[in-house]
Formats: C-alpha cells, sequence, structure tokens
C-alpha cells in the first residue's frame, strides 16, 4: 500500500495542491541540467514522501542524502540544498561546501528554502562567507495533505516558538498557507478565532487579501465557508491527557510520522529480528478508516468480530460444496481484506501489551481524577511516586502539567518541592526544561484561584460515558472527557460563540468573529431548527464546509472529535495543524 495518501475522497481538491506542489519541486529539478546530488533536511524527506515518490526524482537525475554534519560524498558536479529556514541547517551547508576548498573541488551549489528564505538564514551565510558560491531560490511548500481531510503546515515548533522564544513567524506561515487555499477555493467568508496567534493570523490573512487579492468574481461560491482559528495555548489539557483512540494510542505508543508507524518486523508477524518495517496509516487503507477514531476497547472487538467472521466462512466453504459461483467471489472477495485484518491485529496486539498493564488504568484514573479535580493530594502523591520509581520523565512531566494547568500552578510548597525531586532524580540537565515549561505557563507556582471548575461545567467537559460503543457525545474519545477545544469548535458551528463570550474571556488570549467579501453569511449552524448555515447553504445547493485551524499542533483524538462533529452535524471538517 502507497504511503502517499488517496485524495479522491477529499472534501476539497487537495489532491490538485499536492500535484501543484510535485509540479513546483520537478521544475526546481528541471532547471538544474544534468546530474545533481539533492541533499534534503531529514524532516523533509519525510515530509516530501507524502508528496511525491522517490524514484520520481531520481529519474530528473537526482543523487538524495540527508543533510548532516559529514563532508558531503558524491561525485556529482551540481548539488541542490533542499531545507527548511532554520539556522542550524546553514550551519551545516557552509561547513559542506568550505569542506571542497580544500580538495579542489568545482562545484555549483543551490540551495532553496522551504517554503521561504528568512534573513537571519541569509545573514548566517553571509558570516559563514559562502552566499556567494549559492544560487537561492525557494520552494513554496505551505500545505501538505496528511489524508483526506488532514491538512499539515509542518511547523513542529511553532508552540515552542510562540511560547517560549517570542518566534511569531509561524503565525505568518499559517496565513499565508490560508491564503493559497484562498486562491484555490475562494475567499472565505466567515472568520473566528481564538487566542493570540490565531487572532493574529486572522488580521494577517485579512491584510494579505487587501494586498495580494483573489478575484471573488472568478470563484464564485467559495468552497470553505467558515475558518476557525485556535491556540494550542487555549486548550493545553487536551494533549497531557492519554489518547484513547487507535489512531491516538498507535501515536502515544509508536509515534505517528508522515502518515506511518515505523515497528520492529516482529511486531507485525516476520521473522526478522532487528529490522524495522514501515507500516501506512491513512484512508488508503479501509479498514483502519474504519476503525482509527473507535474507542481501543471497541477496535478489538471489531477486529475480533471481522477475524471470526472470515473464519466462519472459510470453514463453511472447506466442509460445503453447496455454494454458488457468486458466493464463492464473494467469499474471495472477502479474503482481501485479510492482510489488512492482519496488520491491525498485530498493532492491536502490541498496543494491548501497554494498555492491559494496571499501571495504564491507575494513570487513567489520576488523569480523570485531575480534570475533576477531586483530590489534589491523591494527584500529588502520585506524582511523587512515579519520581521516585523513575518512571519514564515524558510521563511524569505530562501528569504534572496536567495537574499545574487545571490547578492554576500548584502551592509554592508543593511546586518547589516536585521541581527539586524531578532534578535530584533525572538529572540538572532538565533545568532548562523546567524552566521552559514554567515560562509558558505550563508548570507554575499558583498565583489565583483556577476557574476550570467553571469551565467544565459550562462547556460540560466530563461526562459520564457508559457506551464507547455506540458513543452520543465527543467526550467517548477521553472515556468521559470532552476535548475542550473540540467544544469550542462545537458551539462555533452550532450557534456561534456569542452564547459563550464570557466564558472565553476565561481562556488564554482575545478572540474575534470577522466576516469577509460579499459572501460572507452567518456561520452559526442551528442544527435543531433547521436554521442558519445549513438552510443557507441548501438553497444555493452547496455543501457546508468548515476549516478548523490549530496553530502549535493538534492530538489525533482531537481529530478524531472532530471527525464524529462532522458526521453528528451532517458537515464537513477540514483539519488544519
Amino acid at each position: 500500500m502507497a504511503q502517499i495518501p488517496n485524495l479522491d475522497n477529499a472534501p476539497l481538491n487537495l489532491a490538485a495542491l499536492r500535484e501543484q506542489s510535485q509540479k513546483d519541486l520537478l521544475n526546481i529539478l528541471k532547471s538544474i541540467r544534468g546530474k545533481k546530488c539533492v541533499v534534503i533536511d531529514p524532516k523533509l524527506a519525510g515530509t516530501l514522501s507524502l508528496i511525491l515518490q522517490t524514484s520520481l526524482l531520481k529519474e530528473y537525475g537526482a543523487e538524495l542524502h540527508l543533510l548532516s554534519a559529514e563532508p558531503l560524498q558524491t561525485e556529482c558536479p551540481k548539488v541542490l540544498y533542499l531545507v527548511r529556514s532554520q539556522l542550524n541547517f546553514m550551519k551545516l551547508i557552509a561547513s559542506q561546501i568550505k569542506s571542497d576548498e580544500p580538495k579542489g573541488l568545482q562545484r555549483e551549489f543551490f540551495l532553496y528554502f522551504v517554503p521561504r528564505c528568512t534573513v537571519a538564514c541569509e545573514k548566517i551565510l553571509e558570516e559563514e562567507k559562502v552566499h556567494q558560491k549559492l544560487t537561492v531560490g525557494e520552494y513554496p511548500l505551505y500545505l501538505v495533505p496528511l489524508d483526506e481531510d488532514v491538512i499539515s503546515f509542518e511547523l513542529d515548533h511553532s508552540l515552542q516558538e510562540c511560547l517560549i522564544e517570542g518566534d511569531t513567524s509561524s503565525v505568518w506561515h499559517v496565513a499565508k498557507a490560508i491564503h493559497k487555499l484562498e486562491f484555490a477555493f475562494g475567499v472565505i467568508p466567515n472568520v473566528r478565532a481564538k487566542g493570540v496567534a490565531s487572532t493574529k493570523a486572522a488580521e494577517l490573512l485579512n491584510s494579505m487579501q487587501q494586498e495580494d487579492p483573489v478575484n471573488m468574481d472568478d470563484m464564485g461560491i467559495p468552497e470553505i465557508n467558515t475558518v476557525i482559528l485556535l491556540d494550542r495555548e487555549v486548550d493545553l489539557v487536551t494533549p497531557m491527557c492519554s489518547q484513547l483512540t487507535y489512531e491516538g494510542l498507535l501515536d502515544e505508543m509508536l509515534q505517528i510520522n508522515n502518515g506511518s508507524v515505523e515497528v520492529d518486523a516482529s511486531i507485525m508477524g516476520a521473522q526478522q529480528d532487528g529490522k524495522k518495517v514501515k507500516v501506512p496509516l491513512n484512508s488508503s487503507d479501509k479498514l483502519y478508516k474504519e476503525i482509527r477514531d473507535l474507542n481501543f476497547e471497541v477496535v478489538v472487538q471489531v477486529l475480533r468480530q471481522k477475524a471470526t467472521s472470515i473464519q466462519q466462512d472459510y470453514a463453511e466453504v472447506k466442509s460445503t460444496n453447496t455454494q454458488s459461483v457468486s458466493e464463492l467471489k464473494d467469499f474471495v472477495k472477502r479474503l482481501h481484506s485479510l492482510p489488512e485484518i492482519a496488520r491491525h491485529v498485530h498493532l492491536a496486539q502490541h498496543l494491548q501489551s501497554f494498555t492491559g498493564k494496571p499501571s495504564f488504568h491507575a494513570r487513567l484514573d489520576i488523569e480523570q481524577t485531575i480534570l475533576e479535580v477531586q483530590n489534589f493530594e491523591i494527584c500529588f502523591e502520585y506524582i511523587e511516586e512515579m519520581i521516585h520509581k523513575q518512571e519514564p520523565v515524558e510521563n511524569v512531566l505530562r501528569l504534572l502539567v496536567l495537574l499545574s494547568l487545571t490547578n492554576a500552578g500548584l502551592p509554592k510548597k508543593n511546586f518547589d518541592y516536585l521541581r527539586r525531586e524531578i532534578l535530584h532524580s533525572y538529572g540538572f540537565e532538565h533545568m532548562p526544561l523546567l524552566y521552559n515549561l514554567e515560562k509558558a505557563g505550563l508548570f507554575k507556582r499558583q498565583e489565583s484561584r483556577s476557574n476550570w471548575i467553571g469551565i467544565t461545567r459550562a462547556l460540560q467537559l466530563i461526562v459520564d460515558v457508559n457506551d464507547t460503543t455506540n458513543p452520543s457525545d465527543i467526550s467517548y474519545i477521553f472515556s468521559g472527557y470532552a476535548p475542550l477545544s473540540i467544544r469550542l469548535v462545537q458551539h462555533a458551528v452550532r450557534s456561534g460563540w456569542r452564547s459563550i463570550e464570557e466564558l472565553l474571556k476565561l481562556l488564554p488570549g482575545p478572540h474575534l468573529d470577522l466576516k469577509r467579501g460579499s459572501l460572507a453569511i452567518n456561520s452559526s449552524l442551528e442544527v435543531h431548527q433547521g436554521l442558519g448555515l445549513q438552510q443557507s447553504i441548501d438553497r444555493v445547493g452547496h455543501r457546508s464546509l468548515v476549516l478548523v485551524v490549530f496553530i502549535g499542533g493538534v492530538t489525533f483524538a482531537e481529530i478524531a472529535a472532530l471527525r464524529f462533529l462532522s458526521a453528528q452535524l451532517k458537515l464537513y471538517v477540514e483539519i488544519q495543524v
């Protein structure tokens, strides 16, 4: 199965966007005639695998290398660097260019920034005295479709940059990416934003439309009716919770990168110890599409049912000779799904080796206790015990941050004690990390009363979930907790944010609601009364499509909740992160 996702069923023509990205890259290769060495930064290499097959690059005379600190080993007379605008990459490139000088090699060097060049990068190239040896260009890759309903900005460090480093360049990138979408699908008439970065992105989007306008006369009715921008900072609680959907757990335990997981071959049933295999995870796999957003408990049941059903069919075919040709044909057709079933049985079995442990369930219980702000002392002691047992520091910090966020910080005595214990148990090299967590407001001393209980009640974030098989609310995602971020989206598309205006003020950052262009209409969707957007859209025979943009990252659990919401409200939701 191809790693490049199938986009045929996407609510937007994402295939055209991907094809344009392919074309832009191949045009760069064509412009550099002859055999060339293409040096790609490692993260970008993964991104490009979602756009085109590497074999296609080789057809254009490209010899592929990953950027590293080592001198470049190639006989190609031309070298093309394809990298993101990161300062450390400039140093590596300068080092490789300089390493050619003692060897007397005469090469042509080309440097293409993805998606754009920055002044800081140019300055380093000048300081290293290599800028005159480079032909510089840009590869404007602002958007990468991860799946038919998920687009990525590929801004891995945007949260850290915004909250800790004070670098807001990613906000411009987000606005530029959305504006590029508008050139393809029309000016988005309704913009809602919550958070410092999101409101800034919305304002930049407006400025870009004024400076470089999309011709609305040629576009007709916009394909995207509403964009909802959310800062990750608005809801930092949700990413700290353990994801319980199949896709979420795969990410928690195996880390999904560029639409796939890399696992030991033995996990997938192969007798090849030590060998790694990549398992693609996208909508091209029909079974995965069916089960990825289900609570993991339900996934195990579904896989068992499918395997048992095929087993029974096989036994029936083997024991009798009365099947018609069409019945046999149906059976053979079902057998084609066996590789998919086997793949996910292997993955689910591996996940169960984690989820079956008492410690996993104990952690979930503590998370729920923290979310409900029930017993601070029990939660504090649990985290203290984790530190003394030297459990992975990431696990400790996630719970610690969750406790801090829901309590508006920790009392000074508890804060100082846990901080000291972490440094003693895990080493003083974690001091910068603790400092950054405090600077970002994730783990801090308590200075005011917490609003969390009021927020959970007003938005009904804590819900009793009795049936994860047939859920009626997004709270099934975390077995009783509805993600704050998705509740905000739910309000935005159902009745607008005006009804929760006072509540929004309790959450970080400003919020705004913009109507843009002559086609701006009421972006609220009143499902029960059949009014608002749904009716307005239906009258002109056009679908309702909402673009939800997270600045600072999103969890797979939240994506699952958005898909559930999309099905429940009968509208298309496109997720951009």
